[in-house]
């Protein structure tokens, strides 16, 4: 049941994230999808191995992006 979970949470993340190409932080993932800071630390490291997102830091933030390749292409 946590697998389910997971990938449900990782598929929110990359669907949130294709809607705001200028970058989410974990708390506004949390925040967006529901769940635990932490929880969403957990999927978006795990996206970001898989080399779908990346994260970039400005200033005290570090901020979450989609890769070009999964986003909208006609954007």
């Amino acid at each position: 049941m946590v697998k389910v979970r997971g990938e449900e949470i990782k598929r929110r993340t990359l669907e949130i994230l294709k809607d705001h190409p200028e970058g989410l932080s974990i708390e506004d993932l949390a925040r967006l999808i529901k769940a635990h800071r932490q929880t969403i630390t957990k999927y978006v490291l795990e996206l970001k191995g898989a080399d779908v997102i990346f994260r970039r830091r400005i200033g005290a933030v570090t901020l979450h992006y989609l890769k070009e390749r999964y986003g909208n292409s006609g954007d």
